[in-house]
């Protein structure tokens, strides 16, 4: 059994958990913004203190010892307890001042949220904003985000959401790109050009197909599934591909081919825990980033 001690602090837990959940000490250094020696002086801290070995150390990674198996559920215990003193502390602010943490999309980050953000520090000065792009699903239960924007409906528990619209896809390409390949004139002239694609993501081949059009992703010429650097490539005049309208049709070096094509569109939720919410400065961001996605144009 794991012996207790009063010397194992929260920062030390939160390391192991870190450690534990990733299994490596450079990804946990990485997710708590620390350096890979000073994390590592901590789990060594935290196992002199405990008077155990927490982890295995192999050529791949860091595993659980049986001492460590037992200590995560007692430290996850913990994590939640510490999550519930900040969300209650946070929650008796009741001044349109502080910080607000705002995750979103890389693509979303770059493309859509600057002029909305810059409108809510217009509207609310005394709110400080921390925008976050980021593909992976930050969890907002343990603030990691106070509120995220997602092109999906989230689905964590104690986690409110809110659908704020729908962002309709368009086909574009760059004029440089049309000027050298031509200017298709009907939607099967597209498939005699080179699209830009994904590569591990279906959005487009799925897209393609309810069109009609069969497709694999070896036939698009250049994948990737950055979307950011995506948009980029069809920027530069790689070729023919699927962008957001609301960006699409507001760059002058741009064309729209979407030609009366049936295209899908993008919802757009926004999400943040369910007591964070009532909070006043989130409560205000949460609903002036509502009121920007819903004036975006598209």
């Amino acid at each position: 059994m794991v012996e207790q001690t009063d010397t194992a602090d929260w920062s030390l837990i939160r390391s192991f958990l870190a450690v534990a959940d990733t299994g490596s000490l450079s990804a946990a250094a990485a997710e708590l913004g620390q350096s890979q020696p000073t994390l590592g002086r901590r789990i060594r801290q935290l196992e002199q203190s405990l008077g155990t070995e927490l982890f295995h150390r192999h050529a791949r990674g860091l595993h659980l010892t049986a001492s460590g198996a037992a200590l995560r559920p007692m430290a996850e215990t913990m994590r939640a307890a510490m999550n519930d003193i900040a969300v209650s502390v946070a929650g008796q602010a009741r001044r349109l001042e502080g910080t607000v943490r705002i995750t979103a999309s890389v693509f979303a980050a770059h493309y859509l949220l600057p002029p909305i953000l810059a409108r809510i520090r217009a509207a609310e000065p005394a709110i400080s904003l921390i925008l976050q792009p980021s593909d992976s699903s930050e969890n907002l239960l343990f603030r990691e985000a106070d509120i995220a924007v997602r092109m999906y409906r989230p689905d964590q528990l104690d986690v409110v959401t809110r659908h704020v619209r729908d962002l309709p896809l368009g086909i574009y390409a760059a004029r440089s790109y049309l000027d050298r390949r031509g200017v298709p004139q009907s939607p099967q002239d597209l498939m005699r050009h080179d699209l830009v694609g994904f590569d591990n993501n279906d959005l487009v081949v799925r897209s393609m197909r309810e069109m009609g059009y069969e497709i694999r992703p070896e036939d698009f010429a250049v994948r990737c599934d950055n979307q950011a650097t995506y948009w980029a490539l069809i920027r530069a005049g790689c070729g023919i591909g699927f962008s957001q309208r609301s960006v699409g049709m507001t760059d002058p070096d741009i064309v729209d081919l979407t030609m009366g094509l049936a295209m899908p569109a993008l919802p757009v939720w926004l999400a943040a825990h369910e007591r964070m919410r009532d909070t006043p400065r989130l409560r205000r961001v949460w609903d002036l980033l509502g009121e920007g996605l819903q004036a975006l144009p598209g």
